[in-house]
This record gives C-alpha cells, structure tokens and sequence, in this order.
C-alpha cells in the first residue's frame, strides 16, 4: 500500500506534507505534488498534514487514475524535501471540481 495524492492538490499545493514525510517521497510539479509509491512506507503521517485533504490510501476507491499519475510523475519531476511557497489564492482552489482535465500541469515544479 501507499499513499496517493488527489486531483485536489493542483493549484493548492500547500506542502504541510513534506515537512513530516521521514522517507522524503514526494516530488513536485508546476501547480501538485506527487508520491512516489515505491518510496512511500505506507506510515501515513502526510494524510492528516494536508489541509487540501488531497492524500488518500490507495486502498481507497477512485484514487487509480492519481495513483497512475503519481507513479509517472514520480520519476519525472524533482524530489522535494522542505517546504515550498504556497500560491497566495491556495484556499479559492481548495474543493474545486475537476482540476486535473482543466489545470493539471506536467511541468516540473522548483523552477524560477
């Protein structure tokens, strides 16, 4: 098992989750975050650090199509390990129905 996070991160992206991961499995595109799921030790201290709400278990239903994405994007972006800048309008994005069709971007994130 690992953990997934959802569409829900894109253009909040608010990072909590970084600071308490002990394996430093996440990595960072332009506007989301993304867990790699052969570094993630399932021990589930991100989940309730998102103030997004946007990390799930994989075990939870829907999350296939972000697991996919997280894997994929997992080897292509940058690792991150501390904490970022969150966008100034991270709260007007939180809940917003489908982010990933509208704003994903598969641009790697730490760049400028």
């Amino acid at each position: 098992m690992t953990y997934v996070v959802t569409e829900n991160c894109i253009k909040c992206k608010y990072m909590d989750c970084v600071e308490v991961c002990p394996v430093d499995c996440f990595y960072e595109g332009e506007n989301m975050l993304v867990i790699h799921p052969d570094e993630c030790i399932d021990c589930g201290v991100c989940e309730p650090e998102c103030p997004a709400e946007a990390i799930l278990p994989d075990t939870e239903d829907g999350v296939e199509k972000m697991l996919a994405v997280n894997t994929e994007y997992a080897e292509k972006w940058p690792n991150i390990t501390v904490k970022g800048e969150q966008a100034a309008d991270a709260e007007d994005w939180d809940g917003k129905p489908n982010k990933f069709e509208e704003h994903f971007s598969s641009k790697p994130g730490g760049e400028g």
